[in-house]
């Protein structure tokens, strides 16, 4: 069978069939051209991320929050660790049909370095089937607050890297709606977010700052980007912190500030922790 373009060499493509990224005859059609596009893009931002740390440690353990179907799991393992002698990936999700399923590929393909655990945020954070320190999380497109699990996640087991692509972020939007009158009176700032789409767009992006921002306390250095080009997806955001410090105090005054005086004291505990 002729290969791809899109499809790297050493790809296994009987993963990508099971993945359905290709059909069992090997064509690949435009939907999944655009998912294997993004996963590819986030392998190119991580796979330096996984290098780091095995030649520091001689080792790597990655846990993919809020897996799904582990598309970016699979992948980094058939593409990084495959080949090595160490190496540890473990996809994090709540419907367990998805976890029997990824188990069974996993299994199925021998990569036998993949362990898949149907567990809650707060049940991952003090799980023994998870070791105490996890080098790298990450998370794609996790929705809503599901972020902000994979990061509470992350700092518990003192990441060193975290990699996010938020999605779907309705919470803060919700609270700036429900306080819509009560802040035109505080601030003139409410214009930002006072239509509809504006609360919508501006509560997204705000979301992302409070977490960025919490990183920075917690010690991560952090480098926002897009992830592919605008059209293959809108939900773009590309979120990197690599542990440096013990934390930065002003980044903790920051968010204390943005949250007063966009009258967002109600998700203190969401952002401040």
């Amino acid at each position: 069978m002729t290969l791809i373009p899109e499809i790297k060499p050493q790809q296994s493509l009987e993963l990508l069939k099971e993945l359905h990224i290709l059909t069992r005859d090997g064509k690949i059609n435009q939907d999944t051209r655009r998912k294997l596009k993004q996963v590819y893009h986030l392998y190119q931002f991580i796979e330096p991320l996984m290098e780091e740390v095995m030649t520091r440690k001689g080792d790597c353990t990655l846990a993919d929050h809020g897996a799904g179907k582990s598309y970016l799991g699979f992948i980094l393992y058939d593409l990084f660790l495959k080949e090595k002698n160490t190496g540890h990936v473990y996809g994090i999700e709540t419907r367990p049909e998805l976890v029997s399923k990824s188990q069974a590929l996993a299994q199925h393909l021998g990569f036998e370095r993949m362990g898949f655990l149907n567990l809650t945020v707060e049940q991952s954070i003090t799980s023994d089937q998870l070791p105490a320190q996890v080098d790298i999380i990450t998370a794609l497109h996790a929705c809503n607050t599901a972020t902000d699990d994979a990061i509470r996640f992350a700092l518990a087991k003192n990441a060193s890297y975290i990699v996010l692509v938020p999605c779907c972020q309705a919470e803060v939007a919700g609270v700036l709606r429900q306080k819509k009158n009560e802040t035109f009176g505080k601030t003139s700032l409410s214009e930002i977010w006072r239509h509809p789409l504006h609360t919508r767009e501006f509560g997204s992006h705000i979301t992302n700052v409070l977490r960025c921002l919490l990183l920075e306390s917690r010690g991560y250095q952090v480098t926002v980007t897009e992830l592919v080009g605008w059209e293959h997806s809108m939900k773009n955001e590309l979120i990197i912190a690599k542990k440096v410090s013990n934390g930065k105090a002003s980044a903790r005054a920051r968010q204390e500030a943005i949250l007063e005086e966009m009258n967002l004291t109600d998700l203190r505990d969401r952002f401040i922790y």
